[in-house]
């Protein structure tokens, strides 16, 4: 059973950064293509980033481009998440996600495995 375990949210004034990780157990971690998304109150669950499965090719959603970096360790079977010059805007609960496909991903639909999530909260 594959298991997604998120960590490294938390409060942080606007400008500031965090750094998000998740670890991934249970499969074969350089076969998934990795994402994050994340979910504000009362919202979708909006699109963050995405990164193939050798980490050679990444794409943002237009709000974090710039920002936000996505990297992967297939050692450490890990994925992280930089978060740069954070905004009130960005606080939300982030999830990390893996799916089976290949290239990259950016739709709910085609991942099969979530974390529970990890809460950021930027203040002004």
């Amino acid at each position: 059973q594959v298991q997604l375990v998120e960590s490294g949210g938390g409060l942080v004034q606007a400008g500031g950064s965090l750094r998000l990780s998740c670890a991934v157990s249970g499969g074969t971690f350089s076969s998934y293509v990795m994402g994050w998304f994340r979910q504000a109150p009362g919202k979708e669950r909006e699109f963050v980033a995405t990164i193939s499965w050798s980490g050679g090719s990444t794409d943002y959603g237009d709000s974090v481009k710039g920002r936000f970096t996505i990297s992967r360790d297939n050692v450490q079977n890990t994925v992280y998440l930089q978060m740069n010059s954070l905004a009130p805007e960005d606080t939300a609960a982030y999830y990390c996600a893996a799916s089976p496909f290949s290239g990259l991903a950016y739709s709910t639909s085609v991942y099969s495995y979530w974390g529970q999530g990890t809460q950021v909260t930027v203040s002004s």
